[in-house]
């Protein structure tokens, strides 16, 4: 166990596929050692117990030579034919007599005394003994006895060491070889299977070469489909490498069309307030210039600077409704009537367009009460009023329709005018997006900033609703979707 806990420790800094052949190897190892050891324990069982029962048929043996044989030839079998070298024998009477003698490739010869001595002791009841006899080496020795004679036999365990340390040595060499063999073997099958994680790594490693800090982040390499089996380990590690590319693709993505809008919007917001501060400082000018010269009135002066910095307060605000409306700053809420507040808005339109041909329709199969903030919902249509008003020329109907039923409230702004040009109908509720797509305007005209839509998608969204818009040359129709008042109060938390 020490060995195989320092072959584990070594594991610790190696490489994957190292660490595999090494446990492989170690496991195999392991293996062929516990088959050794069992066939030598088996073997060394089977010979001992063979050589146990030649012991007990030679001491047999001894006994019927000295029944059928003449006197004083109870030892004459050793010198019969088949007996095996180092057979011994001897008769016992307490103490081995010195009759006895050990088979040897010259015949029969005599124990000295040392090696009689070691005989002494035996019992003679037919059990199995392994005496040590100097110069002979180690015996197995039984004695059985007959008519008061006892005769004593054994076989040197030798032959059976020698055969069981030559089964070691085979079967050491054939493990040895086997380990190679197996090593080998298994060094090529785990660089074949870990292939598909080199390709994997490989791939992270382009990923994380690729300049994710600065330009367009597309087209990242994934793992190959072949590597994406979410049926084996390796697949599934190639899947969530390719998932977390995907999401990493993008959020940068996302990362970028965010700082691109918000470079678009410090763009735009610098126009747009860029525009009434030039108006400002062009009158104050001419207000300083025209204080000796008389040529221009003060009067006039003031006004223009008053609606350019109007203008820019209004700017100003919005973009900070915007603000409030992204950071989730909470409204008021309170019942609103959308259909009394929608009333009011067209009144208020139909007085500042009188132009346009305006038209109410309410279709309420329920109370189209919403729970929300009255003034910021006024803007919303007026918003959208404003937008329909701005966008079309004289003489253009403009139906505005309120529905309740089904839990929601819709408000839907409908004009017969020229359409939403098909490239800016996806950016129309974005910030400063505008029918013109240039910034500059004709002098003495007023437009607006581009925000009133954004400002109303922000509203809408904050209230738990959502706004839409359909347009094909020849109609137009915005949409706001709005929960009842019972609806959203039973989904509030």
């Amino acid at each position: 166990m020490t060995a195989v806990s320092r072959a584990l420790a070594r594991l610790r800094g190696r490489s994957l596929r190292a660490r595999m052949v090494l446990v492989h190897s170690l496991t195999l190892a392991v293996v062929c050692t516990a088959m050794a050891l069992a066939t030598v324990t088996v073997q060394r069982v089977y010979l001992m117990s063979d050589l146990d029962q030649r012991v007990t048929d030679a001491a047999e043996h001894s006994q019927g030579g000295r029944e059928h044989g003449p006197p004083g030839a109870s030892l004459g079998f050793l010198n019969e034919r088949g007996q095996h070298t180092g057979t011994l024998a001897a008769v016992m009477n307490g103490t081995a007599i010195a009759t006895a003698e050990v088979v040897t490739d010259d015949g029969p010869r005599s124990l000295t005394a040392a090696e009689s001595a070691a005989l002494n002791g035996i019992p003679a009841d037919g059990t199995l003994h392994t005496r040590t006899i100097p110069g002979l080496g180690t015996y197995r020795l039984t004695a059985v006895t007959e008519d008061g004679t006892a005769m004593l036999a054994g076989l040197p365990v030798g032959s059976v060491q020698d055969m069981i340390d030559s089964l070691v040595v085979v079967e050491a060499a054939i493990a040895g070889a086997g380990l190679v063999l197996a090593g080998s073997v298994s060094a090529v099958a785990v660089r074949r299977q870990l292939r598909p994680l080199r390709r994997v790594a490989t791939t992270a490693v382009e990923v994380s070469r690729a300049p994710l800090d600065r330009g367009e982040v597309s087209g990242l390499t994934r793992v190959p489909a072949s590597d994406t089996d979410p049926g084996t380990e390796l697949g599934q590690v190639g899947v969530a490498l390719n998932r977390l590319i995907d999401h990493v693709e993008w959020s940068l993505s996302e990362r970028q069309r965010a700082e691109e809008h918000m470079r678009r919007f410090l763009t735009d917001a610098s126009h747009e307030l860029r525009t009434p501060l030039a108006s400002i400082a062009g009158y104050a000018e001419l207000m300083l210039m025209g204080v000796d010269t008389r040529k221009i009135e003060p009067e006039l002066a003031w006004r223009r600077v008053s609606a350019q910095s109007a203008r820019m307060t209004g700017l100003v605000e919005d973009l900070l409704l915007l603000a409030r409306l992204e950071e989730g700053r909470p409204l008021e809420s309170a019942d609103v009537n959308l259909a009394t507040l929608v009333g009011d808005a067209v009144w208020d339109a139909r007085a500042a367009g009188a132009e346009h041909h305006w038209q109410l329709v309410l279709r309420l199969g329920a109370p189209a009460t919403v729970l929300g903030d009255q003034s910021r919902l006024h803007q919303v249509v007026a918003n959208l009023l404003a937008n329909a008003r701005a966008h079309t020329p004289a003489g253009t109907r403009i139906t505005v329709t309120v529905e309740a039923a089904d839990g929601h409230c819709a408000i839907r702004v409908h004009d017969d005018g020229p359409g939403i040009p098909g490239d800016l109908l996806p950016a129309v509720f974005e910030r400063f997006t505008r029918g013109d797509a240039s910034r500059s305007r004709a002098p003495g005209t007023e437009g607006g900033t581009g925000l009133g839509l954004a400002i109303a998608a922000a509203i809408t969204q904050a209230h738990g609703g959502r706004v839409g818009v359909d347009s094909a040359p020849g109609t137009t129709e915005f949409t706001v979707t709005l929960p009842l008042a019972a609806t959203a109060a039973a989904q509030t938390p």
